[in-house]
């Protein structure tokens, strides 16, 4: 990426010393609008209408019009948004403290249904809203847009905001609608993103039937190589904290080696063209797994703090911008539509956001439990219901792919597609958002703390070993010699729960013993270290 000042303000033909003045000043306005942020959703916290992201947003709104009548309709922001702020600064944060948290267990044993919202549902999504916009904005009157643009407005639009929808989540009380929302969530930013750079890379002046089929393959290409990355650079940071032994001098070197090796696994994939979000998702898995693991108590503390400080800092400073872009009267007025042609591309493009959704939502999760053999296990009509209505929200990728595609044209079909998409992401995140959780805890009723299916059946590795009664009747405790028919059997029969015993296996063989994780004790002095080796791992 090309490397730019990505705060400015919009007067940039001021004197130096009055430019830099006055961005100090500006920088102090928006921190304080931050520590603001903060104050309100603690005061919020609890609520059934609101949140942090729909308190940032109100207060961005807020800020924008005092700004618009100290400058006298001049302008509403305090800081120029760039897009590259966005790509190279505030999402790795958001997406490695994704990976870094998530509770593996529960990702993993739901990783097939949570592939197939998060890919093929984003593929389908994709495709309906590319396609309905295509032929329903020309009855609008928006004739000037080309096919690549339809295209990346479908990826645009199929990018979920997983940020705002956890908020109204409890990972304790839904646990399996808080995996396959949030999965889903990382899942359908990375495909959207992998996406939208593949339709970008795409050379459409000739479509031909080949065009879909190469479309797809670059997906595919992105989608593979980016993880593999991820991984092993993850796996890179555990072998050299593990043979280095950092927390022996100090804690700081082991934190940062991990801040910086993260980050460089985002910037990688940039550099090579790869999926940056993948790559660095699958990292914080890693590490998360075996790198911190290996590292001094302290340090572990520390990181899970700072990581997510971090990423909470990064998601309240995009909604706060958005809050303020959404009243720019130079994109307004550049994008020379009425007020009727505004609420009728915005409306389509909302109702294409929920059909879509809704095709792949209802049709994937009845496919998924056809092989879902416990009847709790099953995904019923009320969770899909919710994670349907949980996904409909957009957010801040959605504000950044719009800005890199349409941010780079002076035209006024540019600036109406940009405004659109605030008006979306505004009215979603905050009349979607505010009634989500009450709505929620509507449609689940009294089953709002259920056992969410697998979470009761095979919750423990010592009943995933059950599954294995020819290998518990040879050997005893050791389940080294696995029958080959039992275990194709069972793979079949159980095919999650079995690939999660076979890989537990693996890793306690051969990946534990060369990269560390739980149960490693670095030989340091201290003894206060053993005390927290049972932490939860995959």
């Amino acid at each position: 990426m090309a490397t730019s000042t990505l705060l400015s303000l919009p007067a940039s033909d001021l004197p130096t010393t009055v430019a830099t003045a006055s961005v100090v000043v500006s920088i102090t306005v928006f921190v304080a609008l931050l520590c603001a942020c903060l104050v309100i959703g603690h005061l919020l916290e609890g609520s059934r209408w609101a949140n942090e992201s729909i308190a940032s947003l109100l207060l961005g709104l807020c800020a924008g019009l005092v700004m618009l009548l100290v400058t006298k309709w001049k302008r509403s922001r305090i800081l120029t948004f760039d897009e590259e702020l966005f790509f190279i600064y505030l999402l790795p944060p958001i997406i490695f403290n994704a990976g870094f948290q998530v509770k593996k267990k529960q990702f993993f044993r739901n990783f097939s249904t949570i592939l197939l919202f998060g890919v093929l549902g984003t593929l389908i999504s994709f495709c309906i809203i590319s396609t309905g916009s295509y032929f329903l904005f020309k009855q609008i009157g928006i004739t000037s847009l080309k096919i690549q643009q339809y295209l990346a407005t479908g990826a645009i639009f199929s990018a979920t905001d997983s940020v705002c929808t956890l908020q109204v989540l409890n990972q304790d009380e839904t646990p399996l609608l808080y995996s396959l929302v949030f999965g889903e969530g990382v899942a359908n930013d990375a495909t959207s993103i992998v996406l939208f750079n593949a339709v970008q890379s795409l050379n459409l002046s000739h479509v031909k039937a080949m065009t879909a089929i190469k479309l797809f393959g670059t997906f595919l290409y992105l989608f593979f190589t980016s993880t593999a990355l991820g991984v092993m650079i993850g796996l890179l940071s555990a072998y050299i904290i593990k043979k280095l032994y950092f927390g022996r001098h100090s804690t700081n070197r082991e934190v940062a080696i991990m801040l910086l090796l993260a980050y460089l696994s985002y910037m990688i994939a940039e550099l090579l063209s790869l999926s940056g979000i993948l790559t660095i998702f699958f990292c914080g898995i890693i590490m998360s797994h075996y790198t911190w693991h290996n590292v001094t108590e302290r340090s572990r503390i520390t990181t899970r703090h700072a990581f997510a400080a971090m990423s909470f800092i990064s998601e309240t400073f995009i909604f706060l911008y958005v809050g303020m872009d959404a009243l720019d009267i130079d994109k307004w007025k550049r994008s020379d539509a009425s007020v009727g042609t505004t609420v009728a591309a915005s409306g389509t493009l909302f109702a294409l956001v929920m059909v879509g959704r809704a095709i792949f939502v209802f049709s994937l999760a009845n496919f998924a439990n056809f092989f879902r053999h416990a009847s709790d296990a099953k995904i019923d009509l009320r969770q899909q219901f919710v994670i349907w209505w949980a996904g409909l929200m957009r957010g801040s990728v959605t504000i950044a792919l719009s800005y890199n595609q349409f941010s780079t044209s002076s035209s006024k079909e540019g600036a109406f597609m940009i405004t659109n998409s605030i008006v979306v992401v505004l009215f979603s995140t905050v009349v979607f958002g505010s009634v989500t959780k009450p709505l929620i805890k509507a449609a689940l009723c009294h089953n709002w703390t259920s056992t969410n299916g697998e979470d009761a059946h095979l919750s423990s590795l010592e009943d995933i070993n059950i599954l294995f009664p020819d290998n518990c009747r040879t050997s005893g405790n050791d389940t080294s010699h696995a029958n080959p028919r039992s275990s194709l059997g069972m793979l079949i029969m159980h095919p999650t729960s079995t690939i999660h015993y076979l890989w537990r296996r693996f890793d306690d063989r051969h990946m534990r013993p060369l990269f560390g994780g739980r149960g490693f004790v670095p030989l340091l002095s201290s003894s206060t270290l053993t005390s927290s080796e049972g932490a939860d791992g995959v």
